[in-house]
């Protein structure tokens, strides 16, 4: 299973653009996206080709989300609770975005 995580463009090439993921910077390539992006715009990377542009409100509560699952992380590993959806999330071992009441088997 791969985990795309929204980078961030910081700087662009004719076909290529660094791209900053949670603080990693890497180059990836442009050429498989059907429109133009530019410095600012979010995109999903896989393989090092940006597949897929993603809007920012999105990118910005997908970072916030998987932030928020690192800080409950380390909450774990330090004996702390925190977030209890996150931490939930971590205990089943799996993360739903749908938000529907979960039944039980």
């Amino acid at each position: 299973m791969c985990l795309a995580i929204p980078s961030k463009i910081i700087e662009r090439q004719e076909f290529t653009a660094t791209v900053d993921v949670c603080g990693a910077r890497r180059e990836v390539n442009l050429m498989l996206l059907p429109e133009e992006v530019s410095v600012g715009d979010y995109v999903l990377v896989h393989a090092g080709f940006a597949m897929q542009i993603v809007d920012r409100e999105a990118a910005e509560s997908s970072a916030s989300f998987f932030g928020g699952l690192v800080d409950a992380e380390k909450n774990r590993d330090n004996g702390e609770t925190g977030d209890a959806e996150m931490a939930e999330a971590l205990q089943r071992g799996t993360i739903s975005w749908d938000k529907r009441p979960r039944k039980e088997p």
